[in-house]
């Protein structure tokens, strides 16, 4: 709704973190989007089921999708569902919720029953917590669990959930452990703790990214003046060693705005912390598979 404000008003309007396909696909003027969207994410979710399954030897042939009914889960779940078409998945069960519900018990009755190979859902803080309470006391245990990041990877969703967070895995793109490739990470989050008291994640990461492509912008358009920064945006040419995220860089494609050069990453929850599991080559740890029964 804000951006479509500031379209009508000709403005630049920037978004660091949210992830619906459809906001770049508008045909906006004045909106750009430095993270990948929720399309690279899913399509990142297959890929990884897919390496995980040849890695391992296991088979993985049905996924259940559990959602939140606003554009984030609605567009999360759509894109899901025509992934595993188009990859030879059978869908189990598609459930849709109400954002920030207070019972999940009925859903996650059905999920249980439907007993796919991998869930993956699409909520917020609130309902993530809400979500695991419940499967835990239903003793539902999916051998998988990758969520489409928001609520599942914040820190009051561990504070909230506790052991049961972990094996829990999230589409991603930057993680603390990145620290060892990119001794900037530890920096920067040093300095965002010592303010926020708390460490960067997914979303603060993004955001914070978003932020100095802006500024980047502003600076090299010498000026305030919309068409100005617009034009400046468009020019952005950001390399890798310029920022905190694993990143092939940001460039935004002049007629969706979208960043071209995003790339996902797949944490896992271990012991409190989220550690990057794939790309292979790029994790941190294993993956831990199934999801452990802790009754």
């Amino acid at each position: 709704s804000a951006s479509q404000v500031a379209e009508r008003y000709g403005i630049p309007y920037f978004s660091g973190e949210s992830s619906s396909p459809s906001l770049h696909r508008r045909g906006f003027k004045w909106f750009f989007r430095s993270s990948p969207h929720d399309e690279h994410f899913s399509t990142a979710m297959f890929d990884f089921i897919k390496e995980f399954q040849a890695k391992k030897g296991v088979k993985l042939p049905t996924v259940s999708l559990f959602y939140e009914d606003t554009l984030f889960g609605s567009d999360s779940a759509k894109v899901q569902e025509q992934l595993a078409a188009q990859q030879g998945y059978k869908v189990a069960e598609k459930i849709a919720y109400r954002a920030r519900s207070t019972a999940l018990t009925a859903e996650v009755q059905r999920l249980k029953a439907a007993a796919a190979s991998v869930l993956l859902p699409t909520g917020y803080t609130s309902d993530a917590i809400l979500f695991v309470k419940t499967a835990r006391e239903l003793d539902y245990v999916p051998p998988m669990v990758i969520a489409q990041d928001a609520g599942y990877i914040e820190s009051d969703f561990v504070a909230g959930v506790g052991k049961d967070a972990d094996g829990i895995m999230s589409r991603s793109v930057f993680s603390l452990d990145l620290a060892a490739k990119k001794p900037t990470v530890a920096k920067i989050n040093a300095m965002y703790k010592a303010k926020m008291n708390k460490d960067l994640n997914d979303n603060s990461s993004r955001s914070f990214t978003g932020m100095l492509v802006l500024l980047d912008a502003i600076n090299r358009a010498g000026s305030t003046d919309p068409e100005a920064i617009r034009k400046a945006l468009l020019a952005t040419d950001m390399k890798p060693d310029q920022m905190i995220m694993p990143w092939k860089g940001v460039k935004f494609d002049p007629a969706t705005g979208q960043n071209e050069l995003g790339t996902p990453l797949m944490t896992q929850w271990r012991d409190g912390q989220l550690k990057v599991v794939w790309p292979f080559e790029l994790a941190s740890s294993d993956v831990l598979y199934p999801l452990p029964n802790r009754k």
